[in-house]
């Protein structure tokens, strides 16, 4: 399957609590678009976030493992960004993504429903709700390496109506049959 215009064929946006596995997801949304033989690109609405987060540790003289969130870090930096023009994510966002070409794109990051859920819409985005139980979200989250953890900026993520909605508490393959099932309606 290849796409002859240059249209992506899925632009996803997976959402959910820290923990649910949306990195997972999107990891199988990959592996969905390897198979079909689409290309894929994976687009981070915060990557100005995890950008100043780097430069913020630097000049604290302070250590971040890879991949690591500071999340009071990011949700501080996030409400500064917001608070000078709330369409700044947004905004950096659109304009990286208009460089990207994919024909399945996914954003595993989206947490606002008042500006960047609107934009991320407005881009073709649908919303994949990732959810698991409580307690195994705990778990996960308790063999990350993150330096702290915060909900805040989740808080209203029920505000984001979703396309669909996985629970990933079942196992990793009964989770990337239920990836590769919703992906395969959308195609």
């Amino acid at each position: 399957m290849t796409n002859t215009d240059t249209t992506p064929v899925l632009r996803v946006c997976v959402v959910g609590l820290a923990g649910a596995g949306k990195s997972t997801c999107a990891s199988l949304i990959e592996e969905f678009a390897r198979d079909k033989g689409l290309s894929y690109a994976r687009v981070k609405l915060a990557k100005p976030l995890y950008d100043l987060q780097e430069q913020v540790y630097r000049a604290a003289l302070g250590t971040l493992r890879e991949g690591a969130q500071d999340q009071i870090l990011m949700e501080a930096l996030a409400d500064a960004m917001r608070r000078i023009r709330p369409d700044s994510l947004a905004d950096d966002f659109t304009r990286r993504l208009m460089g990207v070409d994919a024909d399945l794109i996914v954003n595993d990051d989206l947490r606002d429903p008042y500006v960047d859920a609107p934009a991320l819409r407005a881009q073709g985005f649908r919303v994949l709700r990732i959810v698991c139980d409580e307690d195994l979200r705990q778990q996960r989250l308790a063999k990350r390496d993150d330096p702290s953890r915060a909900d805040g900026s989740t808080r209203q993520l029920d505000l984001i109506e979703p396309d669909a909605v996985i629970d990933n508490g079942a196992g990793l393959e009964a989770y990337r049959n239920a990836v590769h099932q919703v992906l395969g309606s959308w195609l």
